[in-house]
């Protein structure tokens, strides 16, 4: 076991030393981002991380740090007597908050005094924050990076999970950003992750890989919905060898409206979302499209979406991003999930 610097304060490099790591801050701190794995443990809420800060400023130090002590006593006995009083003295768990000051120094300290051998996370989560920045700087040169291209329709994405199951080491980009990537790929069920929350999922994945074998990811944009690509990360997916995907536009729109199908399900939403390429596409083509909606023929909409939109400016921005011309052609007119297995297995055997 790694020996502690100092007693009770352990490093980001030792979070895997510890039985349970617990994250101190507020809920809404806590739902921004936290290190993998942590478990909420507020010692002060929301209202009452807010109360203190306006008492600290409004009124004085001296008087947040009394009604401060007054809830952080409160909470953390709370907190124990609902979560931690089966844990036998052997237990080990890890407490950051922010900067790893009050917070989780009083939350350590009576976790101590009970008898466990709690440790505070020198730095805190700003600590935290700082290593996964540094290690996206560095990672993604470190890996052998395959990206899939292929016109909107291709199915990459589900051409990665297929790689997956086959054993492949994949990033999938748009499931850790929960958003397909284009202007309609917003998720109707699901909201996209913050930026650092974001950044924390591709550490974990790209911490997760093996060097010495490839990593399969889809030809994506700096932005993915709302978020942004970490610079080294763009950098070595553009300098990266392409495999392109090449199926007609039949075959393309018979998957987006399999793929897409809960728009189809919802169209004064899809609609919504479609006025999006206002000033993209021009006042006419947009009422067409909007007509098609409302007609019901979704199939006229997702040709002339990928005719008019989606195939012209994604070949604008594969010829100028990636190394798309000399990429080996995967050509496929089955489109199906046992048809995008097959073309799973032939890129793994080539």
């Amino acid at each position: 076991m790694t020996m502690m610097k100092t007693k009770g304060v352990a490093t980001v490099a030792q979070l895997a030393e510890f039985d349970a790591i617990l994250d101190a801050r507020s809920p809404a701190e806590f739902a921004e981002d936290h290190i993998p794995g942590a478990i909420s443990c507020p010692v002060l809420s929301n209202e009452e991380r807010a109360r203190i800060g306006t008492l600290y400023k409004q009124v004085s130090p001296f008087e947040a740090k009394k009604l401060g002590a007054v809830l952080v006593a409160r909470n953390i006995a709370a907190l124990i007597e609902a979560h931690f009083l089966a844990k036998p003295k052997s237990w080990r768990p890890l407490v950051y908050c922010w900067r790893g000051g009050q917070r989780s120094g009083a939350f350590t300290h009576i976790l101590r005094e009970i008898g466990w051998d709690a440790h505070r996370l020198e730095g805190g989560y700003k600590g935290w924050r700082r290593h996964v920045v540094a290690r996206l700087a560095e990672l993604p040169a470190t890996l052998s990076f395959r990206v899939v291209s292929g016109p909107t329709g291709s199915a990459k994405s589900r051409l990665l999970e297929a790689l997956a199951e086959l054993g492949a080491q994949v990033l999938h980009l748009e499931a850790l950003a929960a958003h397909k990537g284009s202007v309609l790929g917003v998720l109707p069920e699901a909201s996209q992750p913050s930026q650092k929350m974001f950044e924390t999922r591709l550490w974990s994945a790209l911490e997760g890989f093996d060097a010495a074998r490839p990593v399969f990811v889809e030809a994506e944009s700096r932005r993915i919905g709302k978020l942004q690509l970490p610079d080294a990360l763009v950098a070595a997916m553009r300098a990266a060898p392409c495999l392109k995907i090449e199926a007609c536009r039949a075959t393309r729109a018979d998957f987006l409206l399999r793929d897409y199908d809960y728009f189809l399900a919802r169209p004064d939403w899809l609609a919504e979302q479609l006025d999006r390429l206002r000033g993209l596409q021009s006042n006419e083509t947009l009422a067409h499209w909007q007509a098609l909606i409302q007609a019901g023929d979704f199939r006229t909409l997702v040709e002339a979406l990928l005719e008019k939109h989606y195939d012209p400016l994604y070949q604008r921005s594969q010829e100028k991003n990636y190394r798309y011309a000399d990429a080996p052609v995967f050509a496929t007119d089955d489109l199906s999930p046992a048809g995008i297995r097959q073309l799973a297995e032939r890129i793994r055997a080539a």
